[in-house]
C-alpha cells in the first residue's frame, strides 16, 4: 500500500510539472509573464486576454455550474490565438497531458485572435517592415 501511494504522488508530481512548465511557456509565447500560470484565478484571466477578451472574462470560471462552459470557451479562444482549430482545442480538454506541451514546445505561434480587429499602422512601421 505504501508503494502505491509514493508511485501515485510522483506521478502526480510529473503531472503537475509537465502541465506547469507547458503553461509558463504557453504564456511566454504569448507575450505574457510565464509565472502568471501558477496564480489560481488570475491565468484564466490571462488566458483570457490571449484569446482576445478582456481579462475579466476570466472570471467566468467562477460561476457554478457555468464555469466549465466558460473554461472550455476560453481554451478555445487559447487554441485559435495560436492558429489552431476546434479539434486541438477537444485535445486540450481530454488529453492535456498531450496537447498542451505540443502548443508550448512545438512550432505553434501566437497569432492573436481572428475575432479581433486588425490594428491600424502608421507609416513608420510600414516602412520599417519594408
Amino acid at each position: 500500500m505504501v508503494i502505491f501511494i509514493v508511485v501515485f504522488l510522483l506521478l502526480m508530481l510529473v503531472i503537475g510539472v509537465v502541465m506547469i512548465v507547458s503553461l509558463w511557456k504557453i504564456f511566454e509565447k504569448a507575450g505574457k509573464p510565464g509565472w502568471a500560470c501558477l496564480v489560481p484565478v488570475y491565468n484564466h484571466m490571462v488566458m483570457a486576454e490571449i484569446g482576445g477578451k478582456d481579462s475579466l472574462f476570466g472570471l467566468l470560471p467562477l460561476i457554478p455550474y457555468l464555469g466549465v462552459i466558460w473554461s472550455i470557451w476560453i481554451l478555445n479562444r487559447l487554441s485559435k490565438s495560436f492558429g489552431k482549430d476546434v479539434g486541438f482545442t477537444l485535445g486540450m480538454i481530454f488529453l492535456p497531458l498531450i496537447f498542451y506541451p505540443i502548443l508550448a514546445f512545438g512550432s505553434a505561434e501566437y497569432v492573436g485572435h481572428p475575432d479581433q480587429p486588425f490594428r491600424t499602422i502608421d507609416d513608420s512601421e510600414l516602412l520599417d517592415n519594408f
